[in-house]
């Protein structure tokens, strides 16, 4: 815990913005990605939703739909993010500015406080002051340059990692993540009721895990029930912006660290690019200068 939380100061110590930026609030949150022109948090109150997959295939997405894409992993305790993107293995490094340089791959800027730790299995043991400062850090510290687009995908629940983010940043567009389930259910329905308590744009709900569909037979399988993302649809008037099956090859995909939208079949890349589609029609976004293309 003592190494970790001296790693933290040194990082903190080489930050020309360092304590430049007072806290913010819900109601009036500050810009600290003002090199985004727009924020896009994927957020649920539920682990194991598959939260980290649909946020990298978003930000995925949208730069193969010709934006300038960054994804920031806030999920300080249970990043998934480098994994996903072929980057665990890297560590960070500094400008002649002394920013953080991110890392890149599929056309995304990449951040994750995974990558400032020795080895990928090494804990991050800080109590939530301390991951809240390495947070702000990698939002103000970081060398992002200019993006169309920030995702940043959140960890689970409702507590400080969620408030921070709604005080620091201007969100354009929250989107809550679930599955079909009770048990999903349950605690997402607090994350969107947070999001509404706070005011933070809600861009939509996705279901993931939605239904399996047997390759022998061709027979549609509710596997963790159904109906959930209906639900909570209706119930919070959120739109459902796309239904994702429980899918192998996405689960491998991700595992190996090849975002469905690069690797995936035609079929599967048509479940995240509709979603990515209708969030750019949403009218929620800034699109100037953004070069939509089709993939």
């Amino acid at each position: 815990m003592d190494s970790e939380i001296l790693r933290l100061k040194k990082l903190q110590a080489q930050s020309p913005n360092k304590a430049k930026v007072p806290y913010g609030n819900t109601q009036k949150p500050n810009n600290r990605a003002h090199y985004a022109k727009n924020v896009i948090i994927v957020t649920s109150g539920k682990g194991g939703v598959g939260k980290s997959t649909i946020a990298v295939n978003i930000a995925s997405g949208l730069a193969q739909r010709g934006f300038k894409v960054g994804i920031l992993d806030a999920d300080v305790y249970g990043p998934s993010v480098p994994r996903m993107l072929q980057v665990e293995h890297e560590r960070l490094h500094w400008n002649s500015l002394d920013q953080i340089v991110p890392s890149e791959n599929f056309g995304l800027k990449i951040m994750s406080a995974a990558l400032t730790t020795p080895s990928p299995d090494t804990p991050l043991i800080w109590r939530s002051s301390v991951a809240t400062s390495a947070m702000i850090q990698l939002l103000d510290d970081v060398a992002w340059g200019d993006l169309d687009f920030l995702v940043v995908d959140m960890p689970p629940g409702t507590g400080d990692s969620q408030l921070t983010i709604a005080q620091e940043l201007r969100i354009s567009s929250a989107i809550v993540v679930t599955t079909p389930q009770k048990v999903a259910t349950d605690d997402v329905r607090r994350a969107i009721r947070m999001l509404q308590e706070i005011k933070a744009p809600i861009g939509g709900l996705i279901e993931n895990m939605s239904y399996f569909v047997s390759p022998e037979s061709g027979v549609r399988h509710s596997i963790f029930g159904e109906g959930g993302g209906k639900y909570l649809s209706k119930e919070y008037g959120v739109s459902l912006l796309g239904e994702i099956p429980l899918d192998p090859g996405i689960r491998e995909m991700s595992d190996d660290g090849l975002p469905v939208t690069v690797g995936g079949s035609d079929l599967q890349k048509s479940f995240f690019m509709g979603i990515v589609d209708r969030l750019l029609s949403s009218g929620q976004f800034s699109l100037d200068g953004g070069a939509v293309k089709e993939c």
